[in-house]
C-alpha cells in the first residue's frame, strides 16, 4: 500500500468515526480535532454559518495549551464574522474555493482578505501556514468554514500544508457537513421540546438548557479524567450527556399550571406533586431504543437525588410511579438514593443545574453573587453534592464562566 492509500484511509477512518458523533458542539470539537491530527497542524478553529454571518464555533491551539496548568482548558469569545472577501474565512464561506497560504503575514496586495493579528498580538502567538476550506452540502451550500493554523514537520516547526492533501480534506469537509446537518436536526428537535417546555415553565429557556448541558460536559469531563476514565469512554460520554442534560427538566410539561406557575411557595401536597416532574420526564424514555434514551432517562430521574439520601423520587418504577420492590419506606414511600447509587450524569447534573439557577434571575429572585453561589455549592458538597465533582467544577470554574457568557438568555 503506498502513502496515498494510506492517506485515503487515514482519512475515512476518522470521518467513521465523527458520523458516530450525535450532539452538535461535541462533534465540531471532533471535527476540528480530526482535521489538525491528520495535517499534523498546531491549531485552528471551527465556524458555523447562519445567514451572512460566520459564528466562531472552537478552537484548539496545542501551543497555548500546554502553558496552561494541567487540566485547563484555553477559554475563548464567541463572535461573528461577516461573510465577505475581507477575511481569510469569509472569504472561503463566500467564494467555497480552499486557500492554502504558506504565510498569513506575507499575503500579495492584490489579494481581497487579509489576516487579522490581533489574536497573535495578545497571545503572543505567531499564525504562519493556514489552510481554511468550507464546509459543504451535498448541494454545494456552505454551511462552515475550518481553518487549521501552522502545520508542523518532525521536528515540531511550521511548513506549508499539503496541496496533495487538499482533495482528502475536501471529501472529510464533505462528510462533516453531512455529520453537521444531521447534528443540527437533532438540536433542532431537541430545541423545539424545549420550547414546549417553556411554554409552561419560563425558567426552561433555550439559554438555561444549553448552559446547564454545556456546564455538565465539563465537569463530568473534569471529573472522569481524575478517576482514570478512558478517553474513548470519555468523549462518548460527552456526546449523550450534552444531549440528554438539555432535556432534564422537559417532564414539567405534565405539571399543571397552577402549581408550575404559582408565584407563591409551593404547599406540601403541591411540592410532591411537582416532584412528579421526574418521573414524568424518565418515563418519555422507557421504550429505550439507544445510549441517548438510556443517559436521558437516568438525567431527568436522578437530578434531584441528593448525595447524602435526603433527595427525590428514590427507587421507583418509572412505569407507575411506585416504590420498587425491596425498596419501600415504612410511610408507603420510595427508599432514596444516596452517593453512589445516584447515576454519574445524574449526579453532575444537579451540580450544574443548581449552579444556573442561584447565577440567574427568577420570578422568585434576583440573581446571586458569584460569591454567594460558591459558598453555597461548598456548604453542600458532601450533602446535596458529589464532593469529587464539586472539586470538578472548581477546577473547571473559568471555562464554565466562559459558558455562561456564550449562552445568554
Amino acid at each position: 500500500m503506498d502513502a496515498s492509500e494510506n492517506r485515503l484511509n487515514e482519512v475515512l477512518g476518522i470521518t467513521q468515526d465523527i458520523l458516530q458523533v450525535q450532539d452538535l458542539d461535541v462533534l465540531l470539537e471532533r471535527i476540528l480535532s480530526a482535521a489538525r491530527k491528520f495535517t499534523n497542524a498546531n491549531a485552528g478553529s471551527i465556524y458555523l454559518r447562519e445567514g451572512d454571518t460566520l459564528i466562531f464555533s472552537f478552537t484548539q491551539n496545542d501551543t497555548l495549551q500546554a502553558k496552561l496548568p494541567p487540566g485547563k482548558k484555553m477559554i475563548y469569545s464567541t463572535f461573528t464574522l461577516p461573510i465577505s472577501h475581507e477575511t481569510i474565512s469569509g472569504y472561503v464561506a463566500s467564494t467555497g474555493e480552499i486557500l492554502n497560504l504558506r504565510d498569513v503575514y506575507d499575503i500579495p496586495e492584490d489579494k481581497p482578505y487579509s489576516f487579522g493579528r490581533k489574536f497573535d498580538e495578545a497571545s503572543g502567538y505567531r499564525s504562519k501556514s493556514m489552510l481554511t476550506f468550507p464546509i459543504k452540502t451535498r448541494s454545494g451550500e456552505v454551511i462552515g468554514v475550518l481553518q487549521l493554523i501552522n502545520a508542523l514537520d518532525e521536528n515540531k516547526v511550521s511548513t506549508p500544508f499539503r496541496a496533495e492533501d487538499e482533495p482528502l480534506i475536501n471529501h472529510f469537509a464533505n462528510n462533516a457537513a453531512l455529520s453537521i446537518e444531521r447534528a443540527q436536526m437533532t438540536r433542532a428537535i431537541i430545541m423545539r421540546m424545549i420550547k414546549m417546555a417553556e411554554l409552561r415553565d419560563p425558567k426552561e429557556t433555550g439559554g438555561h438548557v444549553n448552559r446547564v448541558a454545556a456546564f455538565a460536559v465539563e465537569i463530568y469531563e473534569q471529573w472522569a479524567r481524575k478517576k482514570g476514565m478512558d478517553e474513548e469512554t470519555i468523549q462518548s460520554h460527552r456526546d449523550i450527556l450534552r444531549m440528554a442534560a438539555m432535556l432534564h427538566d422537559v417532564g414539567k410539561i405534565a405539571i399543571a399550571d397552577s402549581i408550575l406557575k404559582k408565584p407563591a411557595r409551593l404547599t406540601p401536597e403541591e411540592r410532591t406533586v411537582m416532584e412528579q416532574h421526574t418521573i414524568l420526564g424518565a418515563k418519555l424514555f422507557l421504550e429505550r431504543y439507544s445510549d441517548f434514551d438510556e443517559a436521558s432517562m437516568q438525567v431527568a430521574i436522578d437530578h434531584h437525588e441528593k448525595w447524602d439520601g435526603t433527595g427525590y423520587p428514590g427507587y421507583v418504577d418509572v412505569a407507575t410511579g411506585e416504590p420498587l420492590p425491596g425498596y419501600e419506606t415504612e410511610d408507603n414511600g420510595a427508599r432514596r438514593k444516596k452517593a453512589e447509587e445516584i447515576s454519574a450524569f445524574g449526579r453532575v447534573v444537579a451540580i450544574a443545574d443548581v449552579y444556573d439557577a442561584l447565577s440567574n434571575r427568577r420570578s422568585y429572585k434576583e440573581p446571586w453573587g458569584e460569591d454567594q453561589v460558591f459558598e453555597t455549592l461548598l456548604a453542600d458538597s458532601g450533602s446535596h453534592f458529589d464532593p469529587d465533582m464539586i472539586d470538578a467544577f472548581f477546577e473547571s470554574i473559568d471555562v464554565i464562566r466562559s459558558i455562561a457568557k456564550r449562552y445568554l438568555g
